[in-house]
């Protein structure tokens, strides 16, 4: 029997079971004694209270509770994330569950998915989701494969909405940081329904929803990345040399030794002094801390009660969201191999009429310049999501069936627009040689006119679309009744098709300064899966939980993947828990189809030294080799490499085992303790290379290194690829005690905490296994940010929580422990990261009519955030996991009316 034909007999089967089953169901009595909701986890109706899964809640105002003023914040803060800060990811903010990939944690709205993110099309960017709508978020901190879908590996994160609303609500919030400069946010809601299911048979509502935070620029935050913080980690930026600057270095064809005509003074703000007598960029003049954002949501709902025992629904949502994304300022760059050139006819060759100090040695020879293009300012993108769901949803009982069926129509867009500071790379080299544009200085009126003629302001540059349409119907019911209750099935199937088209427009081919080529990619799969469930409550204290799933993809075939649970509650005071799963991930239609170009299309994050043009240096410590003769210390060493990203036409899908155990204890009254322990081994991972791999050992990946027939480096290959696996484990903490009520009020404190006992990865079959727990090894996010993953060992988020009549106040702790630096530095600078604990602080005021009030302070003692010599990291703190804001005020208050 072939690997087809095999998993055929699987599916086959798993439909006879079913259907067997089914026909023991038509002779048995269902009695329900109780209303039964479906939970994040399961297809068949049970009590809210029966945990069998462990599953974290947030409901909508928690949010305001503990200072969350985006659906970023909601993420960052959980303790099995391990999720980026979205302030310089185009792509959104997404979620990473137990740092396994955003790939491999499956986001739901409403129980069903949405439209891919456009250009990866393998996660959900959540700034599209409404954040108004939004009744609550459950976290399943467990592989979901055989329900939702093979991919929900890390597990699942479920956005459910208001399911009605009557009356109108306006909401306006603002967040102000104390110190000057950028980051301040608005909200604004507006809200309105009309009807309730339970009185008048149907419900509608609708809302609105828009929020923006202003850019924050690294001098706003000089002190996180002053050069004397820098220089007290050992990256100091005074000790790079040459590159793009304004004044422009130079070299000529027989001194390849950079150098610059106002060597010692540069041009402050714009630049500073190097090393070499060179300029080099003033980082904190360009860097941005927070992009600008925005977002707008809106999300309308209505539902019929077309009998007692059947609902209909349609549901619309609409998220739209942009980053304006700053970067430093266009620089003048190689055209088809030709370098930008200046003559010594030009009147800015130094010593000519335009006034530029003459350099001792010059002899008319013609200048190769490395120019950054100050009078342009910081050069801005705009990257645009819109993302749109229309679902219906039609639920009831036939006979004694319960029945759900769905329809869902997605559709992700995303563009990137040169928003302004950019300018064709062609049209500043003809600048230079016919002498209008000045490279050693802020231009002349004609040199500023010639700017415009060549701009590229306004202009899309990138046009990218990725679809879901799928169809899915769950019918489940009880069965024959057992010790413990009745033994209840689902069956169920889905059917839906992905698409994605990404298109790079040819204007990029002109942009040179980005490094990028037009280029097209698309793809689409359809997928059609088949599951069951069956809930066996084998005595009131014991439950089990099968359950197992057949998914076909049209071009990577056939995965079947189980699920087993079970729940031992021996006496009201314990209870015990525990599941087991597989999970199995085809590449992300992105991975597979996307862009293929043969030459680099991107830089490096970190700087390195070309290990073989800058070779003699400690490996993986950047500006310690020495040039070859005959190349610029600035080109080969202590820079920005070329490489090459993309799709992988030869990747194959990963697979994965996991399982957890858990207890939930109540040693005493109102006291409930839980300790849940995870597992999860994967292999063939989909994923990049961590770029530091490259260069600590360049012998071993020099097959990865592309060169130019010259020897100059041409990329190295940083796609996709299926890496050898990965090890993740750990033990989930939570607690909660309701104080007892007392005169001053009631008390409650809760804590949520994840502690890993392993996180290791292996990059290739057979080789070793390194750690990554508590410091940066070799964990990748794949395609979506060049940042590493963060994998602390123990992090918690802490609440204290107060209400007395109208009043109501929360404290919150997200506490993040220390973590090893990358320390790819001089030995004596090697150091750990600070843990990262800041505190919230609300409280809340509903005593005047139909108006409630919150005020707060977010990071109540100012926490800096944690200092890193990581290489990725273009400013001396941890700014993917940390927010460099600092303390901040924010005020929010609702009227209903």
């Amino acid at each position: 029997m072939n690997k087809r034909e095999y998993h055929g007999a699987k599916r086959f089967v798993l439909t006879s079971i079913a259907m067997a089953v089914m026909a023991v169901a038509n002779q048995a009595a269902a009695q329900e004694a109780m209303a039964r909701v479906e939970v994040t986890g399961s297809s068949i109706k049970r009590m809210a209270s029966e945990e069998a899964l462990p599953v974290t809640t947030i409901k909508a105002e928690e949010f305001t509770q503990r200072g969350m003023t985006t659906l970023a914040d909601v993420m960052m803060a959980l303790p099995q994330s391990a999720s980026l800060a979205p302030s310089n990811a185009g792509s959104g903010t997404n979620i990473n569950l137990r740092g396994l990939g955003v790939n491999r944690t499956l986001v739901l709205l409403n129980g069903r998915r949405l439209a891919n993110e456009a250009i990866a099309d393998g996660y959900a960017n959540l700034d599209t989701i409404p954040f108004s709508a939004l009744s609550r978020v459950e976290i399943l901190r467990d592989g979901a494969s055989s329900i939702y879908g093979s991919d929900a590996i890390g597990g699942v994160v479920n956005f459910i909405t208001k399911r009605e609303f009557e009356g109108t609500q306006i909401t306006g919030q603002v967040v102000r940081p104390e110190r000057s400069g950028g980051g301040d946010e608005r909200r604004a809601t507006l809200t309105f329904g009309k009807g309730s299911l339970g009185k008048d048979g149907w419900a509608a509502y609708a809302t609105i929803d828009f929020h923006d935070r202003s850019r924050l620029a690294s001098k706003d935050r000089i002190e996180y990345s002053s050069d004397a913080l820098l220089a007290s980690i050992g990256r100091a930026p005074t000790l790079g040399s040459g590159g793009n600057a304004m004044p422009a270095n130079f070299t000529t064809a027989t001194n390849k030794t950079a150098q610059n005509p106002y060597a010692g003074s540069c041009a402050a703000p714009y630049s500073k002094i190097g090393a070499k007598n060179t300029c080099i960029l003033d980082s904190n003049e360009y860097g941005t801390a927070l992009h600008e954002n925005q977002q707008i949501g809106f999300y309308a709902s209505a539902i019929k009660q077309i009998s007692e025992d059947h609902t209909f629904r349609i549901e619309y949502a609409r998220g739209q969201s942009h980053i304006l994304a700053a970067r430093n300022p266009t620089n003048a760059v190689a055209v088809n191999g030709v370098n930008a050139i200046l003559p010594s006819s030009s009147k800015w060759y130094p010593g000519n009429s335009g006034g530029v100090p003459a350099v001792a040695g010059l002899k008319g020879e013609p200048l190769t310049v490395t120019w950054s293009v100050a009078d342009l300012g910081i050069a801005v993108q705009k990257d645009k999501q819109v993302n749109q769901r229309l679902a219906f949803v039609d639920e009831g009982k036939w006979g004694n069936w319960d029945y759900r069926a769905g329809m869902v129509i997605g559709l992700s867009d995303r563009e990137n627009y040169y928003d302004r500071g950019f300018v064709t790379g062609q049209g500043l080299l003809d600048g230079l040689k016919n002498g209008v544009l000045n490279p050693f200085g802020l231009q002349d009126s004609a040199g500023r006119e010639y700017l415009k003629t060549i701009s590229v302001d306004g202009q899309k540059n990138r046009d990218s679309r990725s679809t879901y349409k799928g169809i899915d119907l769950t019918v489940s019911r009880s069965l024959m009744e057992l010790e413990g209750g009745a033994m209840a099935l689902a069956i169920g199937g889905d059917l839906h098709r992905d698409t994605t088209r990404d298109d790079k427009l040819a204007i990029q081919n002109s942009v040179t300064y980005l490094n990028s080529t037009s280029s097209h990619g698309d793809g689409a799969r359809n997928v059609a899966a088949i599951y069951a469930e069956l809930d066996i409550p084998v005595t009131k204290k014991l439950t089990f939980n099968v359950a197992a799933r057949d998914d076909y993809f049209s071009d990577f075939g056939n995965t079947f993947n189980p699920k087993a649970s079970f729940r031992y509650e021996p006496s009201k005071q314990i209870m015990f828990r525990g599941s087991a799963n597989t999970g199995f991930r085809a590449p992300t239609l992105f991975d597979a189809y996307g862009y293929r170009l043969p030459g680099a299309t991107g830089k490096s994050s970190g700087r390195w030294d070309d290990p073989v043009l800058c070779p003699g240096g400690t490996p993986g410590v950047a500006n310690t080799g020495k040039p070859l003769p005959g190349y610029v210390q600035s080109e080969v060493c202590n820079v920005q490499l070329p490489k090459q990203v993309g799709s992988n036409p030869n990747l194959k899908p990963e697979e994965s085992r996991g399982f957890t155990l858990g207890t939930v204890i109540e040693p005493m009254k109102n006291l409930t303790v839980s300790f849940d322990y995870w597992n999860i081994r994967m292999k063939d991972m989909l994923a990049n290379l961590p770029e530091q791999v490259y260069f600590l050992d360049p012998a071993k990946y020099a097959s990865l290194f592309v060169r130019n027939p010259d020897g100059t480096l041409a990329y190295f290959v940083n796609t996709t690829m299926n890496l050898g696996g990965q090890k993740a484990a750990g033990i989930d903490v939570s607690a909660s005690y309701q104080f007892p009520r007392s005169s001053y009020g009631d008390f409650r404190m809760q804590l949520d905490g994840t502690y890993l006992t392993q996180f290791d990865n292996q990059l290739f079959p057979g080789e070793e296994w390194v750690s990554n727990i508590g410091r940066f090894g070799n964990a990748s996010n794949g395609t979506t940010s060049s940042f590493p993953i963060i994998t602390y060992r123990w992090k918690h988020t802490l609440r204290f929580n107060w209400s007395k009549g109208d009043w109501s106040a929360s404290a919150t702790q997200n506490y993040n422990s220390q973590y090893e630096d990358q320390n790819l530095v001089a030995k004596e600078y090697w150091r750990d990261i600070n843990s990262y604990k800041p505190w919230n602080l609300t409280v809340g005021y509903k005593g005047f009519r139909n108006v409630n009030i919150t005020a707060g302070i977010t990071n109540v003692f100012d926490t800096a955030p944690p200092v890193t010599n990581h290489s990725g990291y273009s400013f001396g703190y941890l700014s993917s996991a940390a927010s460099p804001i600092g303390r901040s005020f924010n005020l929010k208050a609702s009227y209903t009316f």
